[in-house]
């Protein structure tokens, strides 16, 4: 049952995400392990989308494909950067952070504060009573979803492939997708995130209905 406070899930996943972000910073600070760093950030998506749609419990369609469209990209997401470090060893953009609990903390602080703005838009959705018929803005960005989802997959494996080449050490990514942007991969980052975008417009627009 939703709160007069918190009818949104804002307090609620804001919550959750500082907490799961404490625990992963304890054991990089503890520790000294910067493995579970990215893998931290992809996963909390899962949890936030998957918990305000159980939280809710109306399972309308639009609630139901946001969130598994969310949890299939940041799953795929999580695993990849996981089995990646796992194979490089170290990541060299953790190299400041990873003796240093002040700039690891400001890390985490901000990769928390990324993964609950991002998800902004599938937790208000979920957090919707309104169970509106599909409209054409939903299937553009479901489609949207797809393509930038696919873009992202393609990026991934082409850098990954470059990357353990013994004759690309010290050059430049351009195979692929690379050869066409500069960073591929992000552009299917923002064409998922205009899509949630998309889905929060619509919700919204609701209310005037």
């Amino acid at each position: 049952m939703l709160t007069d406070t918190d009818k949104e899930f804002l307090s609620l996943t804001a919550t959750v995400t500082a907490g799961y972000q404490l625990f992963f910073f304890l054991i990089a600070a503890v520790f000294q392990f910067d493995k579970l760093t990215d893998f931290a950030g992809s996963t909390n998506f899962v949890i936030i989308a998957l918990l305000t749609l159980v939280k809710k419990g109306s399972w309308h369609l639009r609630q139901v494909v946001l969130t598994a469209m969310i949890v299939i990209w940041s799953t795929r997401l999580a695993l990849y950067l996981f089995f990646r470090i796992l194979r490089w060893g170290e990541d060299k953009r953790y190299d400041r952070m990873r003796h240093n609990v002040g700039n690891l903390a400001v890390f985490f602080i901000f990769q928390g504060l990324w993964v609950w703005t991002v998800t902004l838009p599938v937790t208000v959705v979920n957090a919707s009573d309104k169970d509106p018929s599909i409209q054409a803005e939903d299937i553009i960005g479901w489609i949207m979803w797809f393509l930038g989802t696919i873009v992202e997959i393609l990026a991934d494996k082409d850098k990954f492939s470059f990357k353990n080449s013994p004759e690309s050490k010290g050059k430049w990514c351009e195979i692929g997708l690379w050869k066409y942007s500069r960073h591929p991969n992000y552009f299917g980052d923002v064409s998922i995130i205009i899509f949630q975008c998309t889905s929060k417009q619509l919700r919204n627009s609701e209310k005037v209905l």
